[in-house]
């Protein structure tokens, strides 16, 4: 297991934005998202592999970095203060207590072709 550090640059920002967020999250086990395009993802996948999944989604004139992580201490702090910041509730430990360092989320679903990219009314979200 290795974490991957994945970033990007899309031309066209609302350009398959979030089936790209969908494919990066579906990569591993764990992920954090602590800035607009920028994620860590803990994975068996080494970074070629991962490049090969979310070059398909992404067009020629976006910009991907993929790059593997040797000191998980940085990124595991970073992206827990991200989540204090935005839900203190998230930061406490699964137990409501403690310094926990590791914050996991359930890979989503593979997405169908045929799946609206938003799944939602956007005037109902706002």
């Amino acid at each position: 297991m290795r974490t991957l550090i994945i970033s990007y640059d899309l031309a066209q920002p609302q350009r398959n934005k979030h089936i790209l967020a969908q494919q990066i999250m579906s990569i591993g086990r764990s992920w954090a998202r602590p800035l607009e395009q920028t994620w860590y993802v803990r994975t068996d996948a080494a970074a070629d592999e991962v490049e090969e999944l979310l070059r398909v989604v992404l067009e020629s004139d976006d910009g991907l970095l993929v790059q593997a992580t040797r000191d998980e201490a940085v990124m595991t702090n970073t992206a827990l203060r991200w989540f204090r910041q935005r839900q203190p509730e998230i930061g406490a430990g699964p137990n409501g207590g403690g310094n926990n360092n590791v914050i996991a989320f359930p890979a989503p679903q593979p997405v169908s072709d045929d799946q609206e990219e938003l799944p939602f009314d956007l005037a109902e979200a706002c």
